[in-house]
């Protein structure tokens, strides 16, 4: 039997230290997503978005165990976040204005027939789609405690890190979910933050 593959060990773009910023190449990658918009703290949706793309994911992962002999660990969920006015993140933390789509990534080897089919067999409440992420070069951190926090960690990255690099913000916020934040308490939770730039 072949090993399972778990891409939180063996991509490098799912690597980050705290402190310290990256500049990254993001390989085109595909992922199963679900939009939604507003406060994730209050808004029915965004709970309704992670009940909709787990059971596909798993679905999905033995579907490529059991038809195609290849196992992988799922990754961990993810999340594009914009808003009309970037201020809402780094200084009003204006939630209700925020959008998002929530993705979890699956393999190259998985085809959309074989998302399909998960999806029809998972019945979810919302649409999740199969859609290819092309983000190139990023800059990345890691970000230690409860997403609140994040703000100064944000602007430290926007005005300071990428204008010193002689780079422009291009494409959406990016976070990685290192953690549960089900179940992990606010001041453990582990969250890359990846910005793509130009």
């Amino acid at each position: 039997m072949a090993p399972k593959t778990d891409f939180k060990k063996t991509l490098d773009s799912y690597a980050a230290t705290r402190g310290k910023f990256r500049v990254v190449e993001v390989p085109e990658r595909q992922y199963l997503m679900v939009d939604g918009r507003g406060d994730p703290n209050t808004s029915p949706e965004f709970g309704a978005a992670i009940e909709a793309l787990y059971p596909v994911a798993y679905k999905v992962k033995f579907a490529s165990k059991n038809e195609l002999g290849r196992d992988y660990v799922v990754p961990p969920l993810e999340g594009l976040w914009w808003a009309d006015d970037m201020d809402a993140f780094t200084d009003r933390r204006d939630k209700a204005q925020w959008e998002w789509t929530l993705l979890l990534m699956v393999p190259d080897w998985i085809d959309s027939s074989m998302v399909d089919a998960a999806v029809a067999k998972a019945g979810p409440k919302q649409d999740v789609r199969l859609e290819t992420l092309s983000e190139g070069r990023c800059v990345q951190t890691l970000h230690v405690g409860s997403f609140d926090e994040e703000a100064d960690v944000l602007r430290r990255m926007h005005d300071e890190v990428i204008p010193a690099q002689g780079l422009t913000m291009a494409g959406k916020h990016h976070e990685i979910y290192l953690s549960d934040f089900r179940r992990v308490e606010p001041a453990k939770l582990r969250t890359i933050l990846r910005q793509p730039v130009a």
